[in-house]
């Protein structure tokens, strides 16, 4: 007996202090610049901490919505690049296609004989992609099946959410929470991030990264935005920044429509201070074959101006001096060094693979979340001193008992939450709050079970025994219920309500391990000490 009652001391020890040491550093990190646990004992512990939600530490909310039909356009014109090449190698000539960027393209074949062929090189190669939605003699309407429509917006929409979430977690942003909102749009939280231009700069850029050559034909930007570009030309505009006044001016370059390479053979960009005269530079690195392409343009085109395009904006135009060949190259231009970081986040996260627009946004002052805290933490110890004095009242020393396994709830329930590096909402604050009233429902269980056993003439130590093994299935029965209950929640629920359903999973788990693994050490070993007790203050 003695044996086994130190064995079960021991657990309870060891998951008390587990409890506490995962929870110390969340209260040592309080008050710090950079929210992580300070001082000397820190060293010795987790680095893991509890981390604020929006409602509580302020932020940045934002809703934003993807354009997928602009993805199911692009998707469109691909495929009928695609198409293009297959009825070349099927040997059909003569045809036209026309609204390329349509989800709806038009075929027209040179005459009745290609149809047949047309029609097997659709059927065996894109039978699960397009289909013929009508026809007039040799002229074709090729449309998108349905099941090729619905595909392209779930990947387009998850894409769009995983890019977005890469760039947030490059940035550094602590604990953001990220979650798809119907079909097209993405709930977006950054608490402690105050600036909302940069968020958004973060995060919408579309990161359509290309080089185009620039044109040095007769006509100079200023003649072409006046008489229009070229056939093959088009003009963008290059962003210059005074680094004194920082006011902007945008020169007109005339470039090749035709990008020559674009980003997507980017593997690794990052924000350095230029060599020559320290200006912020952004770096990028190339794949093999972004590297070999690469080195091919710089070699075909010394002596050339290849200007570097992001987002049909010209950030920089320099001269090809001299061929690059191990796939590295830099973007110079007029931006501060934070517009240099979040360029290179941009780039290395990845192109979006549609626009995307904000369609709202809060700033939530950390003020709201200072009196949420308090209130919450006010209503918690309200709470908490009001079911320690019920338990005392109602059932004598037993109460005393019950108060103790309420007690132990607490380490247990922070340390857990700290381990998993939670953040806690407002919600969650709740719910926490509802697992003081809960934690106390099993000893009451419990205690009742042993009153009857009492009543019914069994000595104290039978009638621990008999209350507590009568009492466990129905504390059983009824946690596992809610825990269920809280599971769907989770599963369903956006990010407050997931908070919730977190703290009163872990709440009602730890008050079961307290109330019926710690509350029955205490009895026990109070029966071990005391034998020849007599009666039970319950």
């Amino acid at each position: 007996m003695k044996k086994n009652l130190l064995w079960r001391a021991l657990v309870l020890l060891l998951v008390l202090g587990g409890g506490l040491s995962y929870f110390l550093p969340t209260i040592l990190s309080i008050g710090t610049q950079d929210g992580k646990p300070a001082g000397l004992l820190a060293r010795f512990l987790p680095s893991k901490v509890i981390n604020l939600g929006l409602d509580l530490k302020g932020g940045i909310y934002l809703a934003m919505e993807v354009d997928l039909q602009v993805a199911v356009n692009n998707s469109a014109r691909r495929t009928m690049d695609d198409l293009r090449r297959r009825l070349n190698d099927a040997g059909v000539t003569g045809f036209r296609l026309e609204n390329e960027s349509s989800p709806q393209t038009i075929l027209e074949l040179g005459d009745a004989s290609s149809i047949e062929a047309a029609e097997g090189v659709l059927r065996r190669q894109f039978g699960d992609t397009l289909r013929i939605a009508s026809r007039d003699g040799s002229r074709l309407v090729l449309a998108f099946t349905d099941e090729a429509t619905s595909e392209i917006r779930e990947m387009t929409a998850r894409q769009a959410l995983e890019t977005i979430r890469n760039r947030v977690d490059m940035f550094g942003v602590a604990e953001p929470d990220i979650r798809p909102q119907g079909e097209d749009r993405i709930v977006i939280q950054l608490p402690g991030m105050s600036d909302p231009k940069q968020a958004v700069d973060l995060i919408g850029k579309t990161a359509i990264l290309e080089f185009k050559l620039v044109d040095n034909g007769s006509r100079t930007a200023e003649e072409a935005l006046r008489s229009g570009p070229p056939p093959g030309t088009e003009v963008l505009y290059e962003r210059r920044i005074d680094p004194v006044t920082r006011a902007e001016t945008r020169i007109p370059i005339l470039l090749r429509k035709q990008a020559l390479m674009t980003g997507d053979s980017l593997v690794d960009s990052r924000a350095v201070r230029g060599q020559q005269f320290g200006d912020p530079q952004v770096t990028m690195t190339f794949d093999a074959r972004g590297a070999r392409e690469f080195d091919e343009i710089t070699s075909r085109y010394v002596g050339r101006q290849l200007a570097i395009v992001l987002d049909n904006q010209v950030y920089s135009a320099p001269t090809i001096k001299t061929r690059i060949p191990d796939g590295e190259a830099y973007i110079e231009g007029s931006f501060t060094q934070e517009e240099a970081r979040v360029l290179a986040v941009v780039l290395r996260a990845g192109a979006l693979p549609a626009p995307v627009s904000v369609i709202e946004q809060r700033t939530v002052g950390p003020s709201m979340g200072q009196d949420s805290i308090r209130q919450g933490l006010t209503a918690g110890v309200v709470g908490l001193g009001l079911v320690l004095v019920f338990m005392l009242i109602y059932y004598h020393l037993s109460g005393l008992v019950a108060d103790l396994a309420l007690l132990f709830n607490f380490p247990i329930v922070l340390g857990t939450l700290a381990a998993f590096g939670a953040t806690l909402t407002l919600p969650g604050i709740f719910g926490l709050v509802l697992t003081l009233a809960m934690a106390v429902d099993a000893n009451v269980l419990i205690f009742e079970r042993i009153r009857e056993e009492i009543r019914h003439g069994k000595k104290p130590g039978g009638a621990v025994r008999g209350g507590f093994d009568r009492a466990f299935w129905t504390i059983f029965d009824s946690n596992i219920t809610t825990v269920l209950a809280a599971m769907v929640l989770y599963q369903f629920g956006s990010g407050p309500i997931r908070g919730f359903a977190v703290t009163l999973i872990i709440g009602i788990l730890s008050s079961m391990f307290t109330a019926i693994f710690g509350s029955r050490l205490i009895f026990d070993l109070v029966l071990h000490n005391r034998p020849q007790m007599k009666a039970i203050s319950i």
